[in-house]
């Protein structure tokens, strides 16, 4: 059981340690929905929708804060 643990808790630090893309248009996936990355590097943020549809952004430490991943 410890090692299940054990290796949840590396798989996360790693997660939370890989630094978001930063590209423009740039795509991850948070809470199954899609947020795209929009503006450029002065005032960048990440825009999706919530489940009713309504628009949500966030910073990159917020989503970072949220967890991520490049696929759905």
């Amino acid at each position: 059981m410890s090692v299940m643990v054990e290796a949840t808790s590396q798989s996360e630090a790693n997660r939370a340690s890989r630094p978001l893309p930063t590209a423009p248009c740039s795509v991850v996936w948070s809470g199954g929905h899609a947020y795209v990355l929009e503006g450029s590097h002065g005032r960048a943020r990440w825009v999706g929708v919530d489940d009713r549809g309504r628009p949500r952004f966030y910073t990159g430490d917020e989503l970072q804060l949220r967890g991520w991943s490049r696929s759905r």
